[in-house]
């Protein structure tokens, strides 16, 4: 059966190759994002390319109320999806009570209010067709806590324990559900948040985190979520073996104190 996939932040980064891994899949696309003409670009390119149908809608995902508008501008062009993904996200990268809380409540309306509202909107159509995936896209931040990047860290947080639950949930049902973890990746996040907020870390590519999610996926038996390379595996076990306070305490060293060699930014 051909799938028709909603990606958000579709316009550029982890996003764009989504949309790209999938269309050479066969999959149909809705690409969502801010920026129209990047999306409308991103969409001649895939058609071209693959002979998709590509639908593009230009919206601002912080707003009140994403998941239903969304789902309703969908049905008013005839456009049924069979999978969503939950990509479109931002940080903000300085100490906590230094930061606009305008840019903190607006990173928690794309990152946290965002994905509980379209999740909540598409899937029961997808429960109803029995078949389908929701792919959420948190962080390795999601696994201690991240100094200078305290809302980033538990907006993750709140995306991977989501994802884990909603997993269970839909056990039988047909549909998939995964969230997938990341690295730093070298895309346009770091644009907002700053070069430093990558904690001096090797950064991966888009098409690694995809390629990683997708394998994940097409298992015969999902699992609930994925650590995407190596070392993060690493890094992800060894928070366990250390404990919340001293993992904390490695990533805050890592985050505020500039890596060698590297300027300070003003945090």
């Amino acid at each position: 059966m051909t799938q028709t996939v909603l990606v958000t932040g579709a316009s550029a980064g982890i996003g764009a190759e989504l949309a790209r891994q999938l269309a050479a899949r066969g999959a149909g696309l809705v690409l969502v994002a801010r920026r129209a003409e990047r999306l409308e670009a991103l969409a001649g390119e895939l058609r071209r390319a693959h002979e998709v149908p590509v639908t593009t809608l230009a919206m601002d995902l912080a707003r009140p109320g994403v998941g239903q508008a969304l789902r309703g501008e969908l049905a008013d062009r005839g456009v049924e999806v069979t999978g969503v993904v939950n990509n479109a996200g931002f940080a903000n990268h300085g100490l906590f009570h230094e930061e606009a809380l305008t840019d903190l409540m607006r990173e928690i309306a794309l990152d946290v209010s965002a994905v509980v509202e379209i999740s909540h909107a598409f899937l029961p159509d997808l429960r109803r067709h029995g078949h389908g995936f929701l792919l959420n896209v948190a962080s390795m931040a999601a696994y201690q806590g991240n100094p200078t990047m305290a809302v980033y860290g538990a907006a993750k947080a709140f995306v991977l324990s989501l994802t884990e639950a909603l997993w269970y949930e839909a056990r039988g049902s047909g549909v998939r559900v995964l969230a997938v973890s990341p690295g730093a990746t070298q895309t346009e996040f770091f644009d907002v948040a700053g070069d430093a907020a990558d904690g001096g870390g090797r950064r991966m590519t888009a098409s690694e985190v995809v390629a990683t999610s997708l394998r994940a996926l097409e298992r015969r038996n999902p699992p609930p979520g994925v650590v995407v390379g190596r070392a993060n595996r690493l890094s992800a076990a060894a928070v366990r073996a250390l404990g919340r306070r001293r993992a904390t305490e490695v990533v805050g060293r890592l985050m505020v104190r500039p890596p060698a060699g590297r300027a300070a930014r003003p945090v």
